[in-house]
């Protein structure tokens, strides 16, 4: 079948393995390891400035927090709130860069709608609307057009109802109503990130665990085959997030714990914009329940501290979802209950730790901090808006520090695989999750019309994305396809048929290397 995908920006088991067998050639300028967001982001950096890039990634591309986000691309607002202008600003710039240039095909705008009832004091209306007006500056001022996120105003209680059919009535006297943008889906982000770092050379390599750091030197062993390589390199970034260990002694990393709810968007009258229900206690702090795709809202979050090990895959305790339900509930007519729970999940920030003694106080600064035993350079702390910038720091420093040639930073005018205008007649719902590659996906039917086909009813996922899933963004496992490829997996009753589909589709896949916490 042919491709219309660039061949080079294509992943897929045969390049990983001619990636893995190349590694010992010779040294390249950078490793990067950890391939969530801001691993895949600082490949992406350094190979579109001219470097010789290998990331490596122990598991799948997004497998940690990188898939477990609340899927929104802030414009910094809560950052405003608390008085940290220069998050803010770096949140908003970011977002325009994202919205406008990088991924305008996997970002859209969303409608915030904070209902207002007797939990939201006039005067706490009154201050929520000018940082809405502060964050509409911040906007104006990086650039991003109001077509894109129009101006935040005070709407009536009748336009609350029909944007949020289930807001609670008594007491209702309005809404605020400002926009952000929504990833269509974190993972797939990453992923397109992953892809065109490959299409700019470098070599993307998951289920590849870096076993230990040595100056100059990563020991690599391939999860797949047990077999053990090295790679010499001049630099070293270590972007695991929660799971890296080097830290400098005056800064702590404090993960927290952010937790999610799912329900069908029916139970909560299908909403078209983000309801938004303060916590009580906390100014600037809200739950939100946000509409996803495939019929779904999802509610988070929660920001606590989180001791311990890092499970790979993590779910909201009782105590969490209660706090969840019980704060969005305020806002509802019609309270949830556990049953309404049709999934969830939680992922873990690297928070770097402050002055506060809550996790919601840790700061979303990054941080870089060099190893002095092997010159490794660990990248810590952050936010998913502000990967881009995270990553050109990042290369910034190796470029320095290695003494290494390369080419300015280019990726705020970087637009990523499947960006740009796709070809009329396209399936639309293919349009929206892979942009101007909905044509590769689509051609999968040509030849066997059947790939086109739902793999179940109500699922309207095909076996042409599941193939296109292995043929060109590194799908390697079942659980790649359905928890990242596609979200479906997050649908506790839909993962068997899911699981099943995929296997009847791309039988040589591996079935997981996974373990649930």
């Amino acid at each position: 079948m042919a491709s219309h995908t660039p061949h080079d920006a294509a992943l897929n088991d045969a390049r990983r393995e001619r990636d893995l067998a190349d590694l010992a050639d010779v040294p390249v300028d950078l490793v990067v390891i950890g391939g969530g967001f801001t691993g895949v982001g600082v490949a992406l950096d350094a190979a579109a400035r001219g470097l010789s890039v290998v990331l490596i990634e122990r598991r799948d591309l997004a497998s940690g927090t990188s898939s477990w986000s609340s899927k929104l691309a802030h414009g910094g607002l809560r950052y405003l709130a608390k008085g940290d202008v220069p998050i803010a600003w770096e949140s908003a710039v970011e977002r325009g860069h994202l919205m406008s240039q990088i991924a305008p095909h996997l970002i859209r705008p969303l409608q915030m709608l904070l209902p207002l009832h007797s939990g939201v004091s006039l005067v706490d209306a009154t201050m929520l609307g000018a940082g809405f007006l502060a964050g509409d500056v911040l906007r104006m001022l990086a650039r991003t057009p109001k077509s894109l996120l129009p101006h935040p105003r005070r709407v009536s209680a009748a336009d609350v109802l029909q944007l949020a059919p289930a807001t609670a009535t008594a007491g209702l006297r309005g809404g605020l109503l400002n926009w952000d943008g929504q990833l269509v889906d974190d993972a797939r982000l990453v992923v397109a990130l992953a892809r065109t770092a490959a299409a700019h050379g470098a070599r993307i390599i998951t289920y590849a665990a870096a076993t230990g750091i040595e100056s100059g030197q990563v020991h690599v062993t391939d999860q797949l085959s047990g077999d053990r390589r090295m790679i010499r390199a001049k630099q070293i970034v270590n972007a695991t997030g929660v799971w890296a260990d080097t830290l400098s002694d005056d800064v702590e990393l404090a993960p927290s714990k952010g937790s999610h709810l799912l329900v069908r968007a029916e139970r909560i009258g299908s909403p078209t914009a983000a309801i938004t229900a303060p916590v009580p206690g906390h100014f600037g702090r809200f739950v939100f329940a946000v509409p996803w795709h495939d019929g779904l809202v999802m509610i988070g979050l929660t920001d606590d501290p989180h001791n311990g090990p890092i499970p790979e895959r993590a779910r909201p305790d009782e105590d969490e979802r209660a706090f969840l339900l019980e704060t969005i509930n305020a806002v509802l007519q019609n309270p949830l209950t556990s049953d309404d729970i049709v999934g969830s999940y939680a992922g873990f920030r690297p928070l770097l730790k402050s002055k506060g003694n809550s996790s919601a106080d840790l700061s979303r600064k990054h941080a870089l901090l060099r190893d002095p035993r092997t010159g490794a350079l660990a990248i810590v702390g952050g936010k998913l808006t502000g990967y881009r910038r995270m990553a050109e720091d990042a290369v910034d420093a190796v470029v320095e520090a290695g003494g290494l040639k390369a080419r300015p930073c280019s990726t705020t005018m970087l637009s990523l695989v499947g960006a740009g205008t796709p070809r009329p007649g396209l399936p639309e719902h293919l349009v929206q999750r892979y942009g101007t590659d909905a044509e590769t996906v689509a051609a999968y039917g040509v030849d066997d019309p059947e790939l086109n086909e739902p793999v179940r009813s109500g699922i309207p996922f095909t076996g042409a994305e599941i193939r296109f899933a292995v043929e060109h963004e590194l799908a390697i496992t079942v659980e790649d396809v359905i928890d990242r490829r596609t979200r479906w997996g997050l649908v506790d009753a839909d993962r068997g048929d899911l699981a099943a589909a995929v296997r009847r589709h791309a039988p040589e896949l591996n079935e997981t290397t996974e373990e649930e916490g």
